[in-house]
């Protein structure tokens, strides 16, 4: 075992171009080896649910195969579980499959806040609060590495939406950006210590998160303790020398030595001092020795236990699904459910994961018409009632209907489909495909008992909802969600998962829907800590499920609730004929929040599982979170607890309030700011600039990018629309080519291009694995600003040096003296 002692000894017995190589990747997922001083090479691979380790042509947008892993539910589904218990078991097994194919870290989780509804990425992420986001990831993060493998908890900070995600200004208030955005984070970095953190793409407030000062050293080091390895998103590197002086130590993938070249120059110039280079070194050993375990040789030792973790996976599915609605005891399916029909394509053709980096190759997939037929159900058939990507279908929709109408129930499976969430690109919409709304509706109209089993990682308007008789939401259920969902109708499983995200009624009801994804240069957070159900609940607003909402087969009574400054204490008891669990949520109603202060009505301040037998009832004690009765204040840059009269909640979600007790906290007071008045009063979708600008304490950066200004190496290629001749072309080419991908049914690939929309010209010479270098960028650049045959002589010029130098080194090995 190396100590901190030896990496001293090793970073001292580097030169320094050893020292700078070790501070990019040797490949798309491989760090560098330095062989002479015994520093090997380690594996990063994604993913955050399942193992995506690629064995052949590697990239990070899920486009080539990997090899066969275990697809567990993603975090948006395991996050309706509540359950820290189920997570750590998830985390135990992802740590084990990848610890079998020697991989040292493993990329997730992902836990950035859902602060709005269209986020590309919401799948990926667990909530829209921050406690339940953190404890859910550190006990994820305490499963991988239990079994020697790091994880890397991201994408820190303020990842908020794919659009322009690899340029976009993320602004955001002090209060906002700690109370919501970072503390998930914290509890995550400092319950778990997870061996690495990755950086975000986007600007925080101005800055790039990877060479943000403030967040990597000030917040992330000084303030949490983290004594891991910061790595960068993949070609998520601006400025390389900026970025180790903040904080980071690792850019991944291979920029094939540019960047190294850069930190040499640096530290030979001065501008870098070489100390900040060896603590960096110093990170990247320290890894090294954290996860050697995984790189022993055991030849003999048994590879993952793929059976048991499906076994797992079916499991983690059944207990994250959550049961929306349940009229008349629809559910479960009985004998009196009579003639079955099952209809929708997603039966057999199931929605089961996202698409991007997080794409895994599954060891095998349940579908949940196979179980249902396996079951006891009368099924008396199947129609697939509608096609993907919302083409019409009168055949399939008329031989759906013939079928319900020959039926007495109708399960009715619906859902978000490949084209509608992936990496790189947000949402258009809240809504539902056009020709599965058609078939709902004429579904409903025949008069037959109707269950809808949705699928999809993030809310969606729910029209239907009233007029069918049960919802069931899997969310994206992982490669056992086809079983999970005939246990669960079946009544084989009881429901037990809670939302952990709000769903309104329509889109136009989230606060920060007037501009999400629509603006350029920046994303502004005007709604500051309203996100979620602190927003909607402090307006009053109607919306179609709470936070924390989700039915059972039985029913639980909660009682006899006593609290203490640290601590709440309840009994809660299984009411119904069925064996149940219940998530049992402890909120705090803070004193003058809900009409006279700048703070949500109330928060999830604890929370906890309980199974129960019918009858049994279970005394709880669940703690306080530490900044429970705590803000952020901007002026001190710390915590300080509000003292009053606070009323603590227990619940069975954010508006479904069982039991309550009144607790006096002593602290200092929280006075009405002036000028904020939309934030006292909670109607935030109304602030102006004016009263954002007040927030922030400054003036708010334009949404636009420069007009008229020629293009540079920080701005990226989405910026090359409208300009005419070669750039032009160059937007108009990439933006076909989605189209096509898409009406030959690749929608991942379609949606990958928004990844080359929004990528900076700088990433196209470090991404291309030494195929593009600087002076052949500069060449292509001259071409987009309007210069198009100057620019494309310099690229040919700089080409013909680049395959000059490439055959001289070339010749250089081959005519070298060998040893004898």
């Amino acid at each position: 075992m190396q100590t901190a002692d030896n990496h001293e000894r090793i970073v001292a017995e580097m030169t320094l171009a050893e020292k700078a190589s070790l501070m990019s990747g040797a490949n798309f997922w491989n760090t560098k080896s330095l062989d002479r001083l015994g520093v090997p090479s380690i594996m990063l691979t994604d993913g955050p649910h399942g193992l995506r380790k690629q064995g052949g042509a590697a990239d990070h947008l899920g486009l080539n195969a990997s090899i066969p892993a275990t697809c567990f539910p993603t975090a948006a589904t395991l996050a309706g579980s509540w359950d820290v218990t189920l997570l750590e078991r998830v985390g135990l097994a992802l740590g084990t499959e990848a610890a079998a194919e020697r991989v040292s870290v493993l990329l997730g989780p992902g836990m950035n806040i859902k602060r709005n509804p269209l986020g590309g990425r919401n799948f990926e992420y667990f909530s829209e609060d921050p406690l339940l986001t953190g404890r859910l990831a550190a006990a994820m993060v305490a499963g991988i590495q239990s079994r020697g493998v790091g994880a890397s908890v991201k994408h820190f900070a303020v990842n908020s939406q794919e659009t322009h995600r690899m340029s976009v200004d993320e602004v955001v208030d002090v209060r906002a950006l700690h109370e919501i955005y970072l503390e998930g984070f914290r509890i995550a970095v400092t319950d778990a210590e997870p061996w690495t953190v990755m950086s975000s793409y986007n600007r925080v407030n101005g800055t790039y998160a990877n060479e943000n000062r403030a967040l990597l050293h000030d917040v992330l080091r000084e303030r949490w303790g983290f004594d891991g390895l910061v790595v960068t998103d993949w070609g998520g590197n601006n400025d390389r020398v900026a970025g180790l002086v903040a904080g980071n130590a690792l850019e991944m993938p291979s920029t094939d030595g540019v960047t190294d070249a850069e930190i040499v120059r640096a530290v030979e110039a001065g501008t870098l001092d070489e100390a900040v280079l060896d603590r960096r070194v110093a990170e990247v050993l320290t890894l090294v020795e954290r996860t050697a375990a995984v790189r022993a040789a055991h030849d003999d030792a048994a590879g993952a236990d793929h059976d048991g973790h499906h076994a797992l996976a079916v499991e983690a599915a059944r207990r994250s699904a959550v049961l929306l609605r349940n009229e008349r005891d629809a559910l479960p399916l009985g004998q009196d459910a009579g003639r079955v029909a099952v209809i929708g394509e997603f039966a057999a053709v199931p929605r089961y994961q996202g698409a991007g980096s997080s794409l895994v190759n599954p060891t095998r997939v349940d579908t949940a018409l196979d179980a249902l037929r396996r079951s006891d159900l009368d099924i008396v058939g199947y129609e697939p009632g509608f096609t993907r990507r919302d083409a019409p279908s009168p055949v399939r929709l008329r031989r759906a209907l013939r079928l319900a109408a020959d039926a007495d129930t109708v399960v009715l499976f619906l859902g978000l489909d490949e084209s509608a969430e992936a990496e790189g690109v947000d949402r258009a919409h809240m809504r539902l495909a056009h020709n599965q709304m058609l078939l709902a509706r004429k579904i409903v109209d025949l008069g037959r008992r109707v269950v809808v089993v949705l699928a999809g990682g993030a809310p969606v308007e729910m029209p239907f909802a009233p007029h069918v008789d049960a919802i069931l939401h899997t969310y994206l259920a992982g490669q056992g969600g086809g079983q999970a969902v005939a246990d669960l109708l079946t009544g084989r499983a009881n429901p037990a998962g809670k939302l952990a995200e709000t769903y309104p009624l329509t889109y136009t009801d989230v606060p920060s829907s007037v501009d999400f994804g629509q603006t350029e240069a920046t994303a502004e957070h005007r709604e500051s800590i309203y996100v979620g159900y602190r927003y909607y609940d402090k307006v009053g607003m109607p919306v179609r499920y709470p936070f924390g909402h989700g039915l059972s087969y039985t029913s639980f009574v909660y009682s006899d609730l006593e609290v203490d400054a640290s601590h709440a204490r309840l009994t809660v008891t299984n009411a119904g004929d069925a064996a149940g669990t219940e998530v049992v949520q402890v909120y705090v109603e803070a004193p003058g929040a809900a009409d006279g202060r700048f703070r949500a009505p109330r928060e999830l301040a604890g929370f906890t599982t309980a199974e129960l037998a019918p009858g049994e009832s279970v005394r709880l004690e669940i703690p306080f979170a530490e900044h429970a009765f705590d803000v952020f204040d901007p002026e001190t840059s710390a915590w300080r607890t509000v003292g009053g009269d606070y009323t603590v909640l227990a619940a069975s979600s954010s508006r479904d309030v069982r039991a309550s007790a009144p607790l006096v906290v002593r602290g200092s007071s929280l006075d009405a700011p002036e000028g904020l008045d939309h934030y006292v009063d909670g109607h935030v979708e109304s602030v102006g600039t004016a009263e954002f600008e007040r927030l922030l304490g400054r003036a708010v950066p334009s949404p636009r990018w420069p007009a008229g200004r020629p293009l540079g190496r920080q701005d990226i290629v989405a910026q090359a629309e409208g300009r005419g001749g070669f750039a032009g072309l160059l937007h108009g080419t990439i933006v076909v080519a989605g189209k096509l991908l898409m009406a030959i049914g690749r929608p991942h690939a379609a949606n990958n291009t928004h990844f080359a929309l929004d990528l900076p010209f700088r990433s196209v010479s470090r991404m291309s694995a030494g195929k593009v270098d600087e002076a052949m960028l500069d060449g292509l650049l001259v071409m987009v600003n309007g210069r198009f045959w100057h620019g494309l002589r310099l690229l040919a010029t700089a080409w013909r040096a680049r395959r000059r130098a490439a055959r001289a080194r070339s010749t250089e090995t081959t005519t070298a003296p060998q040893e004898g």
